[in-house]
């Protein structure tokens, strides 16, 4: 019985039958991670004793047939804070940390019967598009070993594309959960903002971050995220409601309005082959009888901008807390405590960390403010107009979600920070918008995955998944896998 291409939904099956125990799943889980893990390098770290322990007490109180997550194992991206292990943040300024709770989403993963089996690898703060910047591991993509997979969340995306666990938990600060579902072949899900609580997440941009999940299937991801959501005292940008995300899923489309934003589909920004590949999608949602409307998003252009001075404003107040005294790297041989400052920061932080948090300092300096932080607060708010607009227009809207298919890992080491920045001209809008976008497999090019995202109102995230839904019945590429096996690509 191959487990490792199996959903959530099927797991559930087989261990409500019996068919399988949740010791025997999760001890096939870690034979797989030990043959995978050291092509891939998707985990930070993994705790197999505690994972089986828990596992052997699902099994002696019987699987809950009413809830599909229970016993189910899951990764959870390693900017979430775990009392269980370490929580780096994939950096040397806390590769030694170890928290004294968990996160809300972690305390909600485990009410659901879920079973953490490791923290998933990241770039350094959830800071790049590749998960390159993590100082403790480099992660591949398992499609292809030679490319990226994607990033922030590129530790949590392959351990799922590789099937080493049938569900993950990234953040999303400007695309992190969507750019690498896209790449490896997943459904991934930026939530609206407040949909899910931040307390106990590593801040990066604390107005734009976002936990979510990554799955295989549209159904799997809206079951994931009905646990996981929700009002936390703790958090007091969550939302105070309760909805259920799976409501739609089986509905039909016919008569549905989807908006296609020809910004979007601009043959300058976007490579040939990813947008023949989407135009192919959207085409087969017209088959199920949605209606397809051009829609415009003019200001979108000026999100990447908008947002890097915003997201770099906001990571550099964030980040002042790593200093050396309370927690984290401390650097030796201080002279003074502006020296152990100044020392901790430059060996703590690695050198994309220290960019952005160059940058922010510029942001919000005197003599820059008004000309970069307060211009690009109007663009935010000129861009969440614009698609607030379109959306009274249309249900959803659609479009690729990343320009390329995942690029090599050699291609992303030489590329100039304004390039890779750029990369993100499709996802950063909806950050910016506070809107939810869900990003589900449309096909291939070259062996590789091509994503489309699906961008919808404020909470409406049951209609992204009625439209996702719909197209995953009626195609199959959520059903392909990479060749991975045994440690080697075939």
């Amino acid at each position: 019985m191959n487990l490792h291409t199996k959903s959530i939904e099927e797991l559930h099956e087989l261990l409500v039958n019996k068919e399988l125990t949740v010791v025997e799943l999760v001890e096939s889980i870690f034979d797989f991670i030990e043959k995978t893990e050291p092509t891939v390098g998707a985990f930070i770290s993994t705790n197999k004793e505690a994972a089986l322990a828990e596992a052997k007490l699902v099994d002696e109180r019987g699987v809950d047939a009413d809830n599909l997550l229970d016993g189910i194992p899951v990764a959870v991206k390693d900017n979430i804070v775990t009392k269980e292990g370490k929580t780096t943040a994939a950096s040397k300024m806390l590769e030694d940390f170890t928290s004294v709770y968990d996160a809300t989403v972690v305390e909600k993963v485990k009410k659901a019967g879920m079973i953490i089996v490791g923290k998933a690898n990241l770039d350094e703060f959830a800071m790049g598009g590749t998960t390159e910047t993590s100082k403790l591991q480099q992660t591949v993509n398992p499609w292809n070993s030679k490319k990226v997979p994607g990033g922030s969340s590129g530790g949590s995306a392959a351990a799922v594309a590789a099937g080493m666990v049938p569900a993950s938990l990234g953040t999303d600060t400007g695309g992190s959960i969507r750019q690498p579902a896209a790449y490896t072949n997943l459904v991934g899900l930026k939530p609206t903002y407040g949909t899910i609580s931040r307390y106990g997440v590593i801040a990066f941009a604390s107005s734009l971050d976002q936990v979510g999940p990554l799955t295989r299937t549209v159904k799997d991801n809206a079951t994931l995220l009905n646990a996981v959501s929700g009002k936390d005292d703790k958090d007091n940008t969550s939302a105070d409601l309760t909805i259920d995300f799976t409501e739609k899923i089986g509905q039909k489309i016919q008569g549905l309005k989807i908006g296609v934003p020809k910004e979007f589909f601009d043959e300058n920004l976007v490579e040939v082959h990813v947008l023949q590949t989407v135009h192919q999608a959207v085409e087969q949602l017209k088959k199920l009888g949605a209606e397809v409307i051009e829609v415009s998003l003019p200001h979108l252009k000026y999100g990447v901008p908008a947002y890097y001075a915003i997201a770099t404003a906001e990571a550099s107040s964030n980040l002042q807390r790593f200093d050396g005294i309370r927690y984290g790297y401390s650097a030796e041989n201080a002279k003074s405590l502006e020296d152990l400052y100044v020392k901790t920061r430059s060996e703590g932080f690695g050198s994309e960390v220290k960019r952005r948090i160059v940058l922010g300092g510029i942001s919000l300096s005197v003599e820059h403010y008004e000309e970069l932080y307060g211009k690009a607060t109007k663009v935010r708010t000129i861009i969440r107009n614009e698609f607030e607009v379109a959306l009274k227009e249309v249900d959803v809207l659609v479009g690729p979600s990343t320009t390329t298919v995942a690029p090599n890992i050699e291609n992303k080491e030489g590329q100039e920070p304004v390039e890779a920045y750029t990369d993100d001209v499709l996802t950063v809008g909806v950050n910016l918008a506070g809107i939810p976008s869900l990003n589900i497999p449309v096909g291939f090019h070259e062996n590789m995955p091509v994503g489309m995202q699906i961008i919808g109102d404020y909470f409406e995230e049951a209609t992204l998944y009625q439209v996702g839904y719909a197209f995953e019945q009626a195609t199959d590429y959520h059903e392909q896998y990479p060749t991975l096996e045994g440690g080697t690509q075939e």
